[in-house]
């Protein structure tokens, strides 16, 4: 099975983007499924139930999130009308929405996607490594084809979570710093790992936001408006070769692609 997934898409040039690129990738690469961080989907923060559709209809079949779940105050309600959105799966239980989903396309084996988010200079929320140690038994009861989107500030904390979940799951790919790491590899349980996929969106930029804005927001300390950037959009992402039968991973390459 091939598997791909998509760093974080951030705003309107991050989805046109996936538009562009996601159906060619699935033909050019005989990918089987496609995962892709949507956190920043809506205006460059948060999530709609019409800009996730829109991911959907280009060919992602789960829309994994992180920190900024929330930021569109409408979407409190709107996660629980489609299954495939996963937040974290460590917010408290009673949260809207779910971290985790098997998900099965026709004429495919089944796939297992976890949502977690870390808590080094992040909120504080449920462990994840316990938290990962409940989904990962309950879902490998289903398959053993398992990614693991982990959205956190330190690469030490991704890196451990891999680790730690070495030979439990097919891959553990972070995201939320919106800069592609050359960590990728496989670890000796059969685990592919990559301390952040990077992000989609437009490469003219400071990570998706107009240039600008940022650098006068670091040179006088002055609160700024950081608006999207638009130029010459990239997708960035990995894709997975995973064995059906032992969900160990043989094969991880980080995808850099333009319109």
């Amino acid at each position: 099975m091939k598997l791909l997934f998509i760093g974080d898409i951030v705003g309107e040039p991050g989805r046109a983007a996936v538009a562009s690129l996601c159906r060619l990738l699935c033909e050019r690469h005989k990918l089987d499924y496609v995962i892709a961080n949507g956190e920043n989907i809506a205006g460059g923060s948060g999530l709609t139930l019409q800009t996730t559709r829109e991911l959907f209809d280009a060919g992602v079949d789960i829309v994994t999130s992180g920190d900024h779940v929330w930021d569109q105050k409408e979407f409190v309600a709107d996660i629980g009308k489609e299954p495939r959105i996963l937040r974290p799966a460590n917010y408290p239980a009673g949260v809207p929405g779910r971290g985790a989903i098997v998900w099965n396309r026709p004429g495919k084996p089944p796939v297992g996607v976890i949502n977690l988010q870390g808590r080094t200079f992040m909120a504080a929320l449920e462990n994840p490594f316990t938290v990962a140690d409940a989904l990962v038994a309950q879902l490998r009861q289903q398959t053993r084809v398992i990614l693991v989107d982990i959205h956190a500030e330190a690469t030490s904390e991704k890196t451990a979570l891999g680790r730690y979940l070495d030979g439990r799951v097919s891959a553990v790919i972070g995201t939320h710093t919106h800069v592609q790491t050359a960590d990728d590899q496989i670890f000796p349980g059969g685990t592919a790992f990559l301390s952040d996929a990077g992000f989609t969106g437009a490469q003219e930029s400071i990570l998706g936001r107009e240039i600008e804005p940022i650098i006068k927001r670091f040179v006088t300390q002055m609160p700024q408006r950081f608006k999207l950037a638009q130029e010459r959009a990239v997708l960035h992402g990995a894709i997975v070769d995973v064995d059906d039968a032992t969900g160990h991973a043989r094969a991880i390459s980080r995808v850099r692609e333009s319109p």
